[in-house]
Parts: C-alpha cells; structure tokens; sequence
C-alpha cells in the first residue's frame, strides 16, 4: 500500500491495517497472551502480546492527545512530556507499564476504541489541514498520524505473524 497522501486515503491504511492485525490477535492462544517472548521495543529485551498491544495503546492515545491539543491551539510536547524521540524505548516501558493494570481483553479493546477516535479525528479535518503544510517540523499531520498508527499496526501484524509460527499446534487455542 502507498504511503496515503489524503485523508481518505489515510483512513483506508489504518482502518486496512488494523483490520488485519485484529484478525491475527484473534489466533494468539489465550494462555500465550503475557508471554515475554516477543523481541521487545528496547534491545536485547523481550515484551508479551499483551505489552505490544499496551506499545499500540499508548502511541494511539498520545496520538489523540496531539490532536486535541491542536485543536485546542496548545503547545503539543512530541513526542510526549519528558521524552525526547531518541528515547521511545523508555517510552515503551512506560505504556508497558502504564497499561499493566488493564486485563488483556480490556486492553483490547481500549486499543479498538482509540482506533475509532482517531478515524473520527480525521474524518473531521480536510485534505489541507492533514497534508498541507508541515505540522511537525517536515511532516505533515497526516503522516505523523500514519507513523504513529497504521505503520505501527503493519509493523506489529508482522512481529504477531513470526511469532504465531513458533506457538505450538496443542497451544493454539485462539482467544
């Protein structure tokens, strides 16, 4: 898939990708869910699904906050207050961290409705808004939603898919 350069076009990759991911979170065995064996966000450490989903959650919820701190006028720290962009590992830790306390089917589904309020954030802005002029310094918004959420979405369906071929056939038991 091209890299979108409008907002329909936008709302097709995520909506596609994230379409996809679901399908293959669907096939991870329930009992596999906390696992630490997926190659984590920070070298040389390991994450379970559940922490790639709560990695999704995260960069999905600050992406709604950069949105509304836009429309709001205000000042957008990115990519988050007290981080830098050479420190997103520290960043994954902490929505790793910060999501622990949900179970994985609330998670879950809080990651489906950010996915919601994001496609209905761009659905209210126009082409020239979301890819008119830069927003972060080159980038336009448009593609830093597309960074932070369909690109994110592909990259994690893939890491699910390596990971799913190495789960045992007698384990398999799909949430």
């Amino acid at each position: 898939m091209a890299i979108p350069q409008t907002k329909d076009e936008l709302i097709e990759a995520v909506s596609i990708n994230f379409d996809k991911l679901i399908r293959i979170i669907r096939k991870v065995p329930a009992g596999r869910t906390t696992e630490k064996s997926l190659a984590g966000h920070v070298k040389d450490t390991q994450m379970s699904v559940k922490d790639l989903l709560a990695y999704l959650t995260g960069w999905n919820e600050l992406v709604i906050k950069w949105l509304e701190k836009d429309r709001a006028g205000e000042q957008i720290d990115f990519p988050e207050t007290g981080f830098k962009w050479n420190e997103l590992g520290r960043l994954a830790q902490k929505f790793y961290s910060d999501y622990d306390v949900l179970t994985y089917e609330a998670l879950l589904l809080r990651l489906q409705a950010a996915k919601e309020t994001i496609i209905q954030q761009i659905s209210e802005r126009t082409d020239e808004v979301l890819y008119g002029a830069g927003w972060y310094e080159q980038w336009t918004m448009g593609r830093m939603i597309q960074f932070n959420t369909s690109s994110p979405y592909k990259n994690a369906y893939g890491r699910l898919r390596k990971w799913l071929k190495t789960v045992p056939a007698d384990k398999s038991q799909a949430m």
